[in-house]
């Protein structure tokens, strides 16, 4: 099941925690002897792959309560472990741990770090 959004633009998205959005890649629909694969083979797939779009924060670290040295500045500003994950990775991820959401007629999955089995970077794209 899939949740539609109807918002303008993808930059508008703030991904919480350690989620990822990932852009998933398109699914096979030929074996490579050229067997046709009904849409149920390919949505049953535990493991699938995709492209990372956008990367949350990261895990929130605890924070340490100095009152004993009043002499330290409050520091109320938030710190996070980050992400493995960047923008342009190509992610392996489990099927059963991602939401997946349709934007502007394209679908998305949300995953957790945790749900991420490889991720493949190849900087040369960058350059």
């Amino acid at each position: 099941m899939a949740i539609q959004l109807e918002e303008i633009n993808l930059s508008k998205f703030i991904l919480v925690g350690d989620r990822i959005l990932i852009k998933p890649r398109s699914k096979q629909d030929r074996t490579k002897t050229g067997l046709l694969l009904p849409p149920t083979v390919q949505e049953n797939e535990k493991v699938q792959s995709g492209y990372v779009v956008k990367v949350g924060p990261g895990m929130p670290i605890p924070m340490v309560n100095d009152e004993d040295e009043p002499w330290k500045g409050s520091q109320d500003k938030v710190k996070y472990i980050p992400l493995q994950a960047q923008e342009g990775d190509l992610a392996v991820y489990m099927q059963s741990n991602v939401y997946e959401i349709t934007f502007n007629e394209e679908t998305y999955i949300i995953a957790p770090q945790s749900a991420i089995l490889l991720l493949i970077r190849d900087e040369s794209l960058f350059v």
